[in-house]
């Protein structure tokens, strides 16, 4: 797989460079092409047709069924980019370069990417910050989430609560059993209220970078019929190590998760060597209800979360 693409970068301004630091978001409108916006859409379809390889959670599709009637019984695929040469290409996208090594610095890899597609009528996902499930020890996890489709407030945006990362506070989290999101436990007793927060409404091609620690959430899809398709990719700080799932007998303080892609700069751990962990699944919607029974609670958000990627169903 290569990551070289051809666009140009979008050369933020320290002003926007500054906004995120200060808000913990920044969109970049027009980041991606309306032929790049395409081919992925195209490479959505076929990961869920079954057609590049296994998903844990994903049935071929039958030659007969169009179209719609597979993209709409998925919610979200984690690490399309482990079976994708498209999905894989645009982890190093010139816009994420350009934006991640001005916000986080000049070496950054990518640990995670999550397919949404979103149909209509499917859940959103309720008040949560990703360092809940991606830690990082210098608080530089950011996202950056890609617009596959003009995502409004219709039809389930993000919303997103200015500043709420400055604190550098993981809130605390719990079940619930609202059908407006999927089973993804929620953030709570923060000191912000829903009037707090902003729709980041955007046009397809354009990317949200948010900061690990910013709460976000997004709604249910009520528009009439379509999608809200999104790619979302984590990064973080190169130079710092991710303690994302302890091997046995490792102490956190040194843990270091290494199925990882370096995007810009250097790798100064490459003599770790690079694991395959991960692997595309798919993500419970909720729609049928969320378990209530602890074990089965836990592998429910395993299956949400990548903080423990072999075991996620």
């Amino acid at each position: 797989m290569t990551l070289a693409t051809t666009t140009a970068p979008v050369n933020i301004t320290p002003e926007e460079v500054a906004f995120y630091h200060e808000n913990g978001y920044l969109v970049v409108e027009n980041a991606f092409s309306p032929e790049e916006v395409a081919e992925l859409r195209a490479e959505t379809t076929a990961i869920c047709r079954g057609d590049r390889g296994d998903v844990r959670g994903v049935v071929p599709a039958d030659p007969n069924e169009s179209d719609d009637d597979v993209l709409r019984q998925y919610l979200c695929i984690h690490f399309p980019h482990k079976l994708s040469d498209v999905m894989f290409k645009y982890l190093a996208h010139p816009a994420m370069v350009d934006v991640l090594t001005k916000v986080i610095g000049p070496n950054v890899k990518c640990m995670q990417s999550m397919l949404f597609i979103k149909a209509a009528g499917k859940p959103g996902q309720a008040w949560h910050q990703d360092e809940d499930f991606i830690p990082t020890r210098d608080r530089s996890l950011a996202g950056g989430w890609i617009a596959l489709d003009d995502a409004t407030v219709e039809n389930g945006c993000l919303w997103v609560i200015p500043g709420s990362h400055k604190r550098g506070i993981l809130w605390p989290q719990r079940d619930h059993d609202d059908r407006e999101f999927d089973c993804t436990i929620e953030s709570f007793n923060f000191p912000y209220t829903d009037e707090d927060s902003i729709p980041v409404e955007v046009k397809a091609g354009a990317i949200v970078f948010f900061n690990g620690y910013l709460l976000h959430r997004s709604l249910r899809n009520r528009a009439e019929s379509g999608y809200r398709r999104v790619l979302v990719n984590h990064y973080m700080n190169a130079d710092s190590l991710l303690p994302w799932r302890l091997k046995p007998g490792e102490r956190a303080a040194i843990a270091d998760f290494r199925d990882i892609v370096i995007i810009a700069g250097e790798d100064i751990y490459n003599y770790k060597g690079i694991e395959e962990i991960s692997s595309a699944h798919v993500r419970p919607s909720g729609e049928g209800g969320c378990a209530k029974d602890p074990a089965k609670t836990s592998e429910a958000m395993a299956g949400m979360s990548a903080m423990m990627p072999p075991k996620m169903g």
